[in-house]
Order: structure tokens, then C-alpha cells, then sequence
């Protein structure tokens, strides 16, 4: 049986936006994102990570790293008795990687790659679910894969309201001022 999901943006949604994080110590959950997703896990919801982290593609740190990250983020989260079900991340960009870094690839938010990869390996219909982010990336890829759209308004979600056109704002599903109420907002509406 397919099951709805949450696709959760990871830099700005669940922890600070530090730019690039390349050291641990660095690494901070933004309040109530493990209370959010604990709403999202006693309602049912598969949760999914789907991160751009083209930093491993720009030198600046490598994918052991990013791999690193994620199970220091499940740890934290697990603590506050929430659990991520599958941590997805593209390491590429299409200009600025080096080596097999550097290509265009289905991956990269927004195209469609890491949630088609999701919806295969959780059993997840994608336009049965519901993506949260904090950039026009995350935005567009809830269009891409005809998954409602929730903005988040921590790391650059003020910036990218800012940002959008009249019409955008209308096709948003909801501007959420942080990640907890937007968990809420999704277990409520969703």
C-alpha cells in the first residue's frame, strides 16, 4: 500500500543556515523541528530528507561528511523521539562541481530525482504528498512532482517570499513561520 510523506528540506527547514556546513559544531536544530516531525510520525507520515549539498561537488567538503551530518541529525532528532525515515542528497551542480560532480543531473532540486528515487525505495505517491522548504528550489520541485508546497519562513524562506510573484504565492499550499507549524498546518489539512 503507497503511503503519503513529507519531504523535508534540510539546511533552513530543520537546522540553521550557516552558508555551506562544513563543521560540525555548526550543526544547530532550528526550535521545534523535532517536534515537528514527531507530529508527522504519530500521524502516519513517511518523512524524507531531500537536500542540494553541492558542496561535496565544490571541494568543500566530501560525502562522508554529509553522511556524517545525517546521522548526527538522526541522533539529535531521535533524542526528542522523532525519526527521519530515508535521508536523500544530491552532491552535484551542474557549473560549479569538479570532477563527476560537475553535471547535469535529475537529482539537483528542483528536478525531480531524489523524490522519484524516494517514491520507489518508501512505497510514496508523490502527488499524495507534501514538500517543506525554505527556497524557490523546494517550491518548484512540490509543482514538479504535483506534491503541495508548504514555505517555510527560517534560513532563506523570508527572502524567497519576498521573491515570488503574485501568482506564485497563490499556487503555495502554505507559508509556515517554521517547520513545527508547518508539521502542524500538514497533519490538520493534509
Amino acid at each position: 500500500m503507497a503511503l503519503k510523506a513529507v519531504f523535508l528540506d534540510r539546511d533552513g527547514t530543520i537546522n540553521v543556515e550557516v552558508g555551506y556546513l562544513r563543521r560540525m559544531e555548526d550543526l544547530v536544530l532550528i526550535d521545534g523541528a523535532a517536534s515537528g516531525i514527531c507530529l508527522l510520525n504519530r500521524h502516519g507520515y513517511r518523512v524524507a530528507v531531500i537536500t542540494n549539498q553541492s558542496g561535496v561537488g565544490r571541494g568543500l567538503f566530501d560525502e562522508s561528511f554529509v553522511r556524517e551530518v545525517h546521522r548526527e541529525l538522526a541522533r539529535r532528532l531521535s533524542e526528542e523521539g522523532a525519526h527521519v525515515d530515508r535521508w536523500y542528497y544530491c552532491p552535484h551542480h551542474p557549473t560549479e562541481g569538479r570532477g563527476r560532480y560537475r553535471i547535469e543531473c535529475r537529482c539537483r532540486k528542483p528536478s525531480p530525482g531524489m523524490i522519484e528515487l524516494a517514491a520507489r525505495e518508501l512505497d510514496i505517491i508523490p502527488e499524495e504528498s507534501v514538500v517543506v522548504g525554505d527556497s524557490m528550489r523546494d517550491i518548484e520541485l512540490a509543482w514538479r512532482v504535483g506534491a503541495r508546497s508548504v514555505l517555510v519562513l527560517t534560513g532563506f524562506g523570508k527572502e524567497t517570499l519576498s521573491r515570488l510573484s503574485g501568482d506564485q504565492r497563490n499556487r503555495l499550499s502554505h507559508i509556515s513561520p517554521n517547520l513545527f507549524y508547518a508539521c502542524r498546518w500538514i497533519c490538520d489539512y493534509c
